[in-house]
């Protein structure tokens, strides 16, 4: 069954048709979510709701639009939301040490293993924690803007359409991203950047 169908299914109060599209999105959706809000227990809150609310609102749906980019436009939305509330809460309740507590949650532990040999998985390991707590240290915007470029490779425009913002703002935010994330990545790991 593709989307449109499933799509349809539902409109008609078929929750097989949401199953269909949870079974299809819901581990990238969460992948996206946990990306943004480095949280995989609010990615997964995150793309709960968004599954909710697309039950609720699959009445406005326009069939003649493709599924996918409107479903993680919506997880995108989410996530950078609750990355917002989380760096408030975070900011509020307890000061951010960089540490690694019993329940956080690395990259490599929900994203696939690309190491190409034995050898490399530490330094793997390590580069992934560095880069983690520079995404870390971004604002949600920038953050969302870095995932769906560099780990879905949108182009500005695709990003444009999830983010509800001008083509030329997605370019202001990756290019202040970059530049931030270049300067936490020589700090965090300045041996890294003399020896490449």
């Amino acid at each position: 069954m593709d989307d449109q169908q499933a799509i349809r299914r539902l409109k008609a109060g078929d929750i097989g048709g949401l199953a269909v599209l949870v079974k299809r999105y819901q581990s990238p959706a969460i992948e996206t979510a946990y990306l943004i809000t480095h949280d995989l227990a609010l990615a997964e809150d995150v793309v709960q709701d968004v599954f909710l609310q697309v039950y609720q609102y699959i009445g406005r749906f326009d069939l003649s639009r493709p599924v996918r980019p409107w479903l993680m436009r919506s997880v995108v939305n989410a996530a950078v939301k609750a990355a917002r509330r989380e760096s408030r809460d975070l900011a509020l309740n307890k000061p951010v040490t960089g540490e690694d507590g019993p329940d956080d949650i690395s990259l490599s532990e929900i994203l696939p293993d690309f190491a190409p040999g034995p050898d490399d998985l530490f330094e793997q390991a390590e580069l992934e924690t560095v880069i983690e707590e520079a995404l870390r240290r971004l604002v949600p915007e920038q953050r969302a803007a870095i995932v769906l470029r560099y780990y879905l490779e949108l182009t500005d425009a695709e990003i444009s359409t999830y983010l509800d913002c001008a083509p030329g703002t997605v370019r202001w935010r990756l290019h202040a991203a970059r530049k931030q994330l270049g300067v936490w990545l020589h700090h965090l790991a300045p041996d890294r950047s003399s020896s490449g």
